[in-house]
């Protein structure tokens, strides 16, 4: 993949290639837009489309598929003459949402009657596959790890779960005080053990009891032959761009339960999802068997 080759210094590991912080990305309706482009790669993007209560906005796919997935509030997704309703949700913490699969190279009308917040995540593809409604009921949720490493994975976009050319994508749920991303994984090699991915993390952080603003913490290291150094506070509504490496532990704050929308794409034929632990960290999953999953934590969804 070719992205930058030049690797964030000790003293700046926010650095602004690879974290992009709430509000620094460009208008005209889009809270963030990462592009192939923007971001130095070839395969994966995200936006976020911020609409107005009543507001429309059509989306020209291009040369890329995508997932449309609710952050807030619902929405009508209209593709010629076939249209899905989705119901949406309140929030990121309210559990799974329904979502919309856009094909490649389609004009897709995207209105919100009451307003709201939609990610579109992407994968460049030249496979026209058909638009489709993902409902919330069939998003697999997986209760992933336990005691403290316990966190919610709600698998809408896995691979082997919805059909699609190249774009994986998850959601995640830490509650404040746990870790996830943990053990530390990479996927940058093409091989039995591993795929080559990119990967973009965008973190929702839920505020304290007198709505102070949380925080948390994401880690990116180097990989055999892949340069990268990231130790940064996330907060609501950063983002991080991970185009390899060892990714992880990331780290909810006390009393701040953290979210996170991952999109991964590669150059692979096969669409799927293999890691590598970190070796420094991969006995952690030893102690699981051992602890309960943290009761905050339920297979339905909500928390």
């Amino acid at each position: 993949m070719s992205a930058s080759t030049s690797a964030p210094s000790a003293a700046g590991r926010r650095d602004p290639h690879y974290v992009v912080p709430a509000g620094t990305s460009p208008g005209d309706g889009w809270e963030l837009e990462v592009t192939q482009d923007s971001a130095g790669w070839e395969h994966s993007s995200l936006r976020i489309l911020a609409l107005s209560p009543g507001a429309s906005r059509t989306v020209d796919t291009g040369g890329e598929e995508m997932f449309l997935v609710p952050l807030s509030g619902s929405a009508t997704v209209t593709l010629g003459s076939e249209t899905h309703e989705l119901a949406g949700r309140a929030g990121v913490f309210e559990g799974p949402t329904d979502f919309a699969y856009l094909p490649v190279r389609s004009a897709v009308t995207v209105t919100s009657a009451a307003g709201g917040r939609f990610a579109l995540c992407g994968a460049r593809t030249d496979l026209a596959l058909p638009f489709r409604y993902g409902p919330r009921a069939d998003v697999p949720v997986e209760l992933r790890g336990a005691g403290r490493s316990s966190r919610q994975v709600r698998n809408f976009g896995a691979a082997g779960v919805f059909e699609a050319a190249s774009a994986i994508c998850v959601e995640v749920v830490t509650p404040g005080g746990n870790w996830s991303s943990y053990p530390a994984h990479k996927h940058d090699e093409a091989g039995p053990h591993e795929c080559e991915l990119e990967e973009i993390y965008y973190f929702e952080v839920a505020p304290g009891p007198a709505g102070q603003p949380g925080l948390g913490f994401h880690r990116t290291s180097s990989s055999p032959g892949h340069d990268i150094d990231i130790t940064v506070e996330v907060h609501d509504r950063d983002t991080v761009l991970i185009p390899w490496g060892w990714h992880g532990p990331c780290a909810a704050a006390p009393g701040h339960d953290m979210y996170y929308l991952n999109v991964m794409a590669g150059p692979g034929e096969e669409r799927a999802w293999r890691i590598t632990d970190h070796p420094d960290q991969a006995w952690v999953r030893d102690t699981w068997a051992d602890q309960a999953v943290d009761p905050r934590l339920t297979g339905n969804g909500g928390q």
